[in-house]
């Protein structure tokens, strides 16, 4: 199972380099969305982080990138600089890394984390290979989480959905196909949701955003005895195919948070897969398609079995306790956390938190 982790604890990164790359087309063209691998980018991220004093003093827990697949994600350097006390934080336990920081009463929290890593487009062919996972992973990634169940209603959704199922290939492609059709991306979802799998079939509110859509995917195709995951992480350069939806706009990536999904199936191997940026593409791709449009069939074909590589993953966790924390465990990381004299700031308004990040292409 791709989950290894590699990191750097030294050394800043200086600041030559290229700016984020052009990678789009020009304004109006389009290519057929067909990812395939064609060569690794490496992307620069830089976050910062600026707190009011506190009266008895405050944190924050930075996400870097500690997901590792041979063939598309290979994490690079992290960094940081701080005016308080901080460590890079290597969780092999939950799967996730971050850069922790402590700051003392009075003092205005200040924190920059740099990160660098190498990525490339997927493109998985669905042939078989002969490769197979230990039954400890499969285990691991067909078990239920806090907020994604795989018996209940969960179950029951996916023995519908898979009924007459011809073998793993055609259950995974009923449940996104599933997914896609019955689904729909809610623009007023705060964040990118939060991935409430029982509560959406419960009461047949099937909309919300990537978070939500794709955990969904990752639910039922659990329950149905498909490993699978989600992979958060964030968008970092513009579609090469000339869609606006499913790339990010500019070098300020600090909403840019995007949730993936990956299913495996035995004898192929891991097949990502996105149903929410399908739907993604119908709310917002040239002011709103249809499912039938040529550009969102495109998209739904490619979007199964392909991935472009202008996203760096963080991490695939579930549950994440953050050591030093007051609240729960998080249903994922994928925004920055912080806390000013133990109260949780909101992640979801990084105005007020305050926080930015940025990418660019070395």
């Amino acid at each position: 199972m791709d989950r290894p982790m590699a990191f750097s604890r030294r050394g800043f990164l200086g600041t030559c380099g290229a700016a984020l790359a052009a990678t789009a087309l020009p304004q109006g063209a389009r290519a057929a969305y067909a990812p395939r691998p064609e060569g690794w980018r490496t992307f620069e991220t830089v976050t910062r982080v600026t707190l009011p004093a506190g009266e008895t003093g405050a944190q924050a827990w930075v996400p870097v990138p500690s997901f590792q697949a041979a063939d598309w994600a290979r994490p690079g350097i992290n960094s940081f600089d701080t005016n308080g006390t901080a460590e890079l934080v290597m969780d092999e336990t939950q799967g996730v890394a971050f850069v922790h920081a402590r700051w003392e009463a009075g003092v205005m929290p200040e924190l920059t984390v740099t990160s660098t890593m190498d990525t490339q487009s997927r493109y998985v062919d669905l042939t078989p290979t002969g490769v197979t996972l230990t039954d400890a992973e499969r285990a691991t990634l067909t078990a239920p989480t806090d907020l994604i169940p795989t018996d209940g209603i969960v179950a029951d959704t996916a023995a519908q959905i898979t009924d007459g199922a011809s073998g793993d290939l055609e259950k995974a492609q009923r449940i996104y196909d599933w997914v896609v059709t019955q689904t729909e991306r809610n623009p007023e979802t705060r964040g990118c949701g939060l991935g409430d799998v029982a509560s959406m079939l419960h009461t047949g509110d099937l909309t919300g955003k990537c978070a939500d859509l794709n955990a969904l995917y990752v639910g039922l195709a659990r329950a149905a005895g498909l490993p699978a995951r989600d992979l958060y992480g964030l968008r970092v350069a513009p579609s090469a195919f000339g869609y606006s939806a499913l790339g990010a706009g500019s070098e300020v990536v600090t909403g840019a948070q995007h949730c993936r999904a990956e299913v495996f199936l035995d004898g192929i191997g891991w097949v990502p897969v996105d149903p929410a940026d399908v739907r993604k593409v119908v709310l917002q791709e040239d002011g709103g398609l249809s499912l039938e449009d040529a550009k969102v069939a495109e998209a739904r074909k490619g979007l199964f079995g392909s991935a472009e590589g202008n996203w760096i993953v963080y991490n695939d966790a579930h549950d994440v306790v953050l050591p030093g924390s007051a609240r729960d465990a998080l249903p994922f990381l994928m925004y920055p956390q912080a806390e000013i004299d133990g109260r949780a700031q909101d992640e979801l308004d990084p105005a007020r938190f305050v926080y930015t990040i940025t990418a660019r292409q070395l």
